[in-house]
C-alpha cells in the first residue's frame, strides 16, 4: 500500500499534469472491467479472509455484529484518489453463512475541497434479511442514508452498541492510510461482478 505522506502532499506544486493524472486515475478507477479472471475470485477471498481476521482481532466488537448479521460485504481494499474531482475503487466478495455467495466492485465519485490519495477496508453488516435481499436484488446499489457507521481509527475501542445493531446496514471502516479524511461509503455504488 503506498500513500502520499502530509510533507510531501505540501510540498508537491499542483501542477497541470499531476492535477490530470490524479483526476484520471481516479476516474479511470471507476470504469474498470466488470468481470474477475479466472483465479481472480480466489484472489478476492484470500484478501477477505485476510480483512476480516484483521478486523475481528483488532477491534473484538465487530465480531458481535458478525454473530447478530445475516451477511456481511467485505471491501479489502478502497483506493481513494482526488484532486477536486475524485474518486474511489475496489472488489470483495458478499459472505452469507461464511460462505461467498457473490463477488462485487464498489465505486464512488465526489466533487470538492480534496487533494490527495487514501487506502482503507470496510465491511458492511446487513442486519436484516430485508436489507440484504434488497441489496443482493439490486442491480447497482448505492449506500445511503440509512446505513449506520461505526469508524475505526487506531487507538478506539470499537462496540456493537445495541442501538447500532438494529440499524439494516452498518458499515465500518478502518486501516485509513493517506491525506482524505472521514472515508464514507455513503454515496458508494455496489455492483455484482459476473465471473
Amino acid at each position: 500500500m503506498s500513500d502520499i505522506s502530509t510533507q510531501q502532499a505540501v510540498h508537491l506544486p499542483p501542477t497541470r499534469r499531476r492535477f490530470l493524472a490524479l483526476g484520471a486515475s481516479a476516474l479511470g478507477l471507476a470504469a474498470c472491467n466488470n468481470s474477475i479472471s479466472s483465479n481472480g475470485g480466489a484472489t478476492i477471498d484470500a484478501r477477505v479472509d485476510a480483512t476480516l481476521n484483521y478486523l475481528y482481532n483488532d477491534f473484538p466488537g465487530t465480531q458481535q455484529l458478525r454473530d447478530k448479521s445475516v451477511g456481511i460485504l467485505v471491501m479489502p481494499l478502497i483506493t481513494e484518489a482526488g484532486f477536486g474531482l475524485g474518486g474511489a475503487y475496489g472488489r470483495g466478495a458478499l459472505r452469507v453463512g461464511n460462505t461467498t455467495v457473490d463477488y462485487y466492485n464498489s465505486a464512488q465519485a465526489s466533487f470538492g475541497l480534496q487533494i490527495g490519495a487514501q487506502q482503507y477496508a470496510h465491511v458492511l453488516f446487513f442486519m436484516t434479511n430485508a436489507a440484504l435481499s434488497e441489496f443482493r436484488s439490486s442491480a447497482g446499489w448505492a449506500a445511503g442514508a440509512d446505513v449506520e457507521y461505526a469508524i475505526a481509527n487506531r487507538g478506539e475501542n470499537l462496540t456493537a452498541e445495541t442501538t447500532t445493531s438494529r440499524a439494516p446496514v452498518i458499515a465500518v471502516v478502518f486501516g485509513q492510510a493517506g491525506l482524505i479524511a472521514g472515508a464514507t461509503v455513503r454515496g458508494t455504488k455496489y455492483t455484482r461482478i459476473i465471473p
